[in-house]
C-alpha cells in the first residue's frame, strides 16, 4: 500500500486514540491500586466510573477507527480522515471526563456521546460516499 497523506492523517489518529485508551487505562489500574481492589469494581463508584470510561471507549473507539484506516486505504481526502478522527476523539475524551467526575447524567457525557455518535455518521456517510466507484 503507498504512503499517501491520508495514510498518515489515519496514523496520527490512531496513535491518539491509542493513547487515550492508554490513559483511560491507567486510570483504572490507579483507582484499583488506590482502593486494593484486584478483580470487579468493589462496589467504589470511583473505580466504577473508572471501569466505565475504559469500557465505553474500547466499545467506541476501535470501530472508528477501522473506519479511519479504510478511508485512508480508499484515498479519501486527510482532511476527511482528520475531521472523522478529531471528532472521534473530542467525543470520546467529553464522555470520558464526565463519566469519570459523576456517574449520573452530566452535560459532558452527553455531549461525548453526541459527538461521538456525530463521527459515526460521518464515518458512515464518507465510506458509502467513497465506496461509489
Amino acid at each position: 500500500m503507498e504512503i499517501t497523506p491520508s495514510v498518515h492523517a489515519a496514523a496520527l489518529w490512531v496513535g491518539l486514540h491509542l493513547i487515550l485508551l492508554l490513559v483511560l487505562s491507567v486510570l483504572v489500574v490507579r483507582q484499583r491500586r488506590r482502593h486494593q481492589v484486584e478483580l470487579g469494581h468493589g462496589d467504589i463508584p470511583e473505580l466504577d466510573r473508572a471501569i466505565r470510561a475504559f469500557g465505553n471507549a474500547t466499545e467506541y473507539v476501535p470501530a472508528g477507527l477501522v473506519a479511519i484506516a479504510i478511508l485512508a486505504m480508499a484515498s479519501a481526502p486527510p482532511l476527511v480522515v482528520h475531521a472523522l478522527g478529531l471528532t472521534l476523539l473530542v467525543g470520546r475524551v467529553f464522555h470520558a471526563v464526565g463519566l469519570s467526575r459523576s456517574g449520573a447524567a452530566s452535560l459532558p457525557r452527553a455531549l461525548g456521546v453526541t459527538i461521538t455518535w456525530l463521527a459515526y455518521i460521518l464515518g458512515a456517510v464518507a465510506l458509502i460516499f467513497y465506496a461509489i466507484p
